[in-house]
């Protein structure tokens, strides 16, 4: 799948041999990439049924470098799409054919720990995990662990506002981080946040993280640390049903406890991540739970002894309490090697990202299965059980005709009934490009056209990340006089 380059709101008119010469004054020769097979690597992101060959990337080393093409890019008014290690899986990265990819992967710098003020700050191009291995010797870590965590840049997650499976305690990005520093698409600097818990003026911060490249390019982020747990526990619970499954999700936010991490996988997904990672998964079961206390040994215990009495209680089949640190970790690694493991069973496959009312989770998975039967394509789920954030993987073969078309319509509806489940079409992946016109889905015009005037007020020519996050009024409107009067047959028998 590839961009409608022809598309009168798409193509920008832009002298790419005079913007060549004009950057290759401010860039080393190796920092400007021009030829097809070094622009080639750069089409897509974690979302390979989006390509597109860029005009061309560069690659500064600091900021002043990174300032300098913005303002000859504004100049010349080329789309910009920043870039870090394209692990995203929306489509945010995907380059803008008259466009320049600014990737930031160069900008790697942990810049300062205050083990003190519990901060680190960094460039965007520090990885995820880097954080947490760098501030380990203080008894500090980076709380949100998406799975992409070992690759995944903290530019890239602010941009996303990614989660993890620990976000149901410790939040998401923004809860994360105080502070975020960049560049306008004219090269002005701009910080949102600061150091302590107020900031003067509006509160921007939040604004900015998630705002997916479309605002500001990002060159530096001060992150919140979190002080290790003395320890931490997972109980991993089987279910002979998916509807008991999710019930005891709504069990164990009513009971008052609020776990470190709740996820969970259906059959599918087990049979997937089982003999790829040898987690010790249930193969029986029909959905597994996986739920971690963290704190003083006393505080998980309490919790660990309250957790299995909702367990049990909802009908889990088994329920099993790792005894080692090492047990914890391998119960974790089958869940955080869903996709790949996944990966191996199919060609392709589509990752969705919605957000329901945790007490609909079995009614979603339930409406995913008849789906996969109307579409004749299977599909594996995670869910970041504790805040409702769905990952169904939909599997299919872009070799065949008309298979990712179907996959991408069998996504739509998903999402479609995430909103009339009482939810949103992204929960941590972003909107892209995969969703841009499914924000007609949860929004109305009006608010779409305030969505262009924030972009407005930071990029008001509409040069960074051009065609993604917010729809044209004009598609908005398509999709609304597409959709006028369809109800999902699937919601229909509800």
């Amino acid at each position: 799948m590839s961009f409608d380059a022809s598309a009168s709101d798409w193509r920008y008119s832009v002298d790419r041999a005079a913007l060549i010469q004009r950057l290759s004054a401010v860039l080393p020769a190796e920092s400007l990439l021009v030829d097809e097979e070094d622009l080639r690597p750069y089409e897509s992101d974690g979302l390979t049924a989006y390509r597109c060959l860029p005009s061309l990337v560069v690659l500064p080393a600091d900021e002043s470098q990174v300032r300098a093409v913005l303002r000859i890019c504004h100049q010349f008014r080329a789309p910009v799409v920043p870039r870090g290690a394209a692990t995203g899986l929306s489509g945010g990265a995907t380059p803008h054919p008259d466009g320049v990819v600014v990737s930031l992967a160069r900008l790697k710098k942990i810049l300062r720990i205050d083990p003190l003020a519990r901060t680190a700050v960094v460039q965007p191009g520090v990885r995820n995990l880097a954080v947490s291995e760098a501030a380990a010797p203080y008894g500090l870590y980076y709380a949100p662990d998406p799975s992409s965590q070992i690759a995944c840049t903290i530019g890239g997650n602010v941009a996303e506002n990614s989660g993890g499976v620990h976000c149901l305690k410790y939040g998401l990005t923004v809860h994360n981080v105080l502070r975020v520093r960049g560049l306008t698409s004219d090269g002005e600097e701009v910080e949102f946040g600061g150091g302590g818990l107020d900031a003067p003026g509006y509160d921007l911060l939040a604004v900015v993280i998630g705002s997916e490249g479309l605002l500001a390019l990002i060159t530096e982020i001060t992150v919140r640390l979190t002080p290790k747990p003395l320890l931490a526990q997972v109980a991993i619970a089987s279910f002979a049903d998916v509807r008991r499954a999710g019930e005891a999700v709504a069990g164990i936010i009513a009971a008052g406890i609020v776990p470190a991490g709740l996820e969970m996988m259906d059959r599918k997904a087990i049979h997937a991540v089982e003999p790829y990672v040898n987690a010790g998964y249930d193969l029986d079961a029909e959905a597994i739970l996986l739920c971690e206390a963290d704190g003083t040994p006393d505080e998980v215990a309490e919790e660990i002894a309250r957790v299995r009495t909702v367990l049990e209680n909802s009908g889990a089949s088994e329920v099993r309490v790792s005894v080692s640190e090492a047990e914890r970790l391998r119960f974790w690694a089958g869940r955080k090697a869903a996709f790949p493991a996944v990966g191996r069973m199919t060609p392709d496959y589509l990752c969705m990202d919605g957000t329901i009312p945790r007490k609909r989770l079995a009614d979603m998975l339930e409406a995913i299965e008849i789906l996969s039967t109307k579409y004749g394509l299977r599909c594996a789920n995670v869910f970041h059980a504790g805040d409702g954030n769905l990952h169904p993987l939909i599997m299919y073969d872009a070799n065949r005709p008309g298979e990712l078309d179907r996959a991408a319509a069998f996504g739509a509806e998903i999402l479609e009934l995430s909103v009339r489940f009482g939810g949103t079409i992204t929960g941590e992946h972003g909107v892209g490009l995969e969703k841009v016109d499914l924000m007609a889905a949860q929004f109305g015009c009006g608010e779409i056209a305030a969505f262009h005037r924030l972009k407005a007020a930071f990029d008001e020519p509409g040069l960074f990340n051009p065609g993604k996050g917010v729809p044209t009024l004009a598609r908005c409107r398509e999709y609304i006089l597409a959709r006028a009067g369809t109800t999902s047959s699937i919601l229909a028998n509800r």
